[in-house]
């Protein structure tokens, strides 16, 4: 059960009892509380539940409105302040409306009640809570702490999501099972980091996914970041040739600096063949220190000491050379999708559709070849073509053209010979200016609440 004023008082109740007991700390407050309080890297005592912190952290646009038929709240007219005049009389009328869920999802309110509620255990409803150093107000805090304006540029190398802002889940991927084995070995040896240190087993948790674009390396990774709840810090090496990064060799030293503080964390590096072409390329003596520094800072950063999986990238495997190997433990392998995997992932992408004697068997022996990129690619057509003629339920004969379709979009961005085309060309095109979509650029994603290909 919620309410409007059910979920107003909570945040009173919320905010009275972490003010008085100074013993709770940042990691006792659900995180839409936390978001709301934080402030320069702290959360300051007494929380102030004003109008607008209240709105803010239950999502109730006027949440004085919502309580104030209730006999033990009180408003502070000049200040906006929210309070309550008999916690005695709230804490009754609140446990009376709410399960004991409800409770565990909160620690502060679980340390409150433990006492009184048999089936109220504060320190589950504590370690089930979202950590601090995954809510995005936090990341921000400390990035604003790490750089000054003269930092900016590196904003160009580096992104860093909180896993809460990571669409993509576990639910949504369709993998092998040596995908899934090597993904469970990661979840262990972070769950059992100690332990590992312990019997001094360190050089573990920095993997290399190798494969095809499209075939599903980034949202793997993207969707591990949200599954353990851990910042995504990621990098495109090519960028560090960028002309607006300045010295390349500092900001490969700044992104394992941010990596580092903002531990635990997943540093993704995409494009790590771009490593092994600039050693053996002609490239400028500062881009080969930059990436002599990559190296360097590659062999420094641990799992097990300084709470950091490292995941590299790859479309080029072909392209790495010994150097660049040996820096990974594992090895995970995302080969094309067989007809088996394909039927899947057209399952999973089209939760959400109305297909009309839909069989994924018969699409995925269409698609010989395609990634789950590509797949998403076919269903996003089928849906298009099925809006123009102002259908939003689709037959299996719509995604037979939008296959047909797919491979003849196919054929034309493989043409060798555009001038014996006989198809209708832009000005643009016969001048060799026109865009190009490739779509094997993109990884797969399998999600199903959409059915447009996300970037590589």
């Amino acid at each position: 059960m919620s309410s409007p004023e059910l979920d107003v008082v909570e945040f009173l109740l919320t905010a009275a009892v972490y003010t008085e007991n100074g013993d709770l700390d940042e990691r006792d407050l659900p995180p839409r509380y936390r978001r709301v309080f934080w402030s320069e890297g702290d959360i300051e005592r007494p929380l102030a539940t004003t109008g607008n912190t209240a709105a803010a952290a239950t999502g109730v646009d006027r949440p004085w409105e919502a309580v104030s038929g209730l006999m033990f709240t009180e408003r502070d007219d000049f200040s906006g302040t929210i309070d309550l005049s008999d916690r005695d009389m709230a804490e009754s009328w609140y446990v009376q409306r709410v399960d004991t869920e409800r409770i565990q999802e909160n620690p502060t309110l679980a340390s409150h009640f433990e006492a009184e509620m048999d089936e109220i255990d504060y320190q589950s409803s504590r370690e089930r809570n979202r950590p601090v150093h995954a809510d995005r107000v936090w990341i921000d805090s400390l990035l604003d702490e790490m750089f000054d304006e003269d930092d900016e540029e590196m904003l160009d190398l580096v992104e860093v999501k909180a896993p809460e802002e990571v669409e993509i889940t576990m639910n949504d991927l369709v993998l092998t099972e040596d995908q899934e084995g090597e993904i469970e070995k990661v979840v262990k040896a972070i769950e059992h980091r100690d332990y590992l240190a312990e019997i001094g087993l360190r050089e573990i948790g920095k993997l290399l996914f190798v494969g095809p674009p499209g075939t599903g390396k980034t949202s793997v990774a993207r969707a591990l970041a949200r599954e353990l709840d851990l910042p995504f810090v990621e990098v495109k090496l090519s960028m560090i040739t960028s002309q607006y990064l300045g010295e390349t060799a500092k900001n490969v030293d700044k992104t394992f600096e941010v990596a580092k503080r903002l531990s635990p964390c997943i540093l993704f590096m995409d494009e790590f063949d771009f490593v092994a072409k600039t050693r053996s390329s002609d490239e400028h003596a500062a881009i080969k220190r930059a990436v002599n520094t990559l190296l360097k800072s590659i062999d420094e950063v641990s799992l097990i000491q300084d709470d950091v999986l490292l995941i590299g990238a790859t479309n080029h495997p072909d392209q790495l050379d010994a150097a660049a190997w040996r820096r990974f433990d594992e090895i995970v392998n995302f080969p094309k999708p067989d007809a088996g995997m394909r039927a899947d992932i057209l399952e999973v992408v089209t939760r959400r559709m109305e297909i009309d004697d839909f069989d994924p068997a018969e699409v995925a022996d269409l698609t010989e070849g395609l990634t789950g990129s590509d797949l998403r690619l076919v269903l996003r057509e089928a849906v298009l073509d099925a809006l123009t003629e102002e259908r939003t339920t689709l037959t299996q004969a719509d995604l037979r053209r939008a296959v047909e379709g797919f491979e003849e979009r196919d054929n034309l961005k493989n043409m060798d010979d555009f001038d014996n085309w006989k198809g209708t060309r832009s000005d643009e095109s016969e001048n060799g200016e026109g865009d190009s979509h490739d779509h094997s650029d993109h990884d797969h994603t399998h999600e199903s609440t959409e059915v447009e290909p996300p970037s590589e």
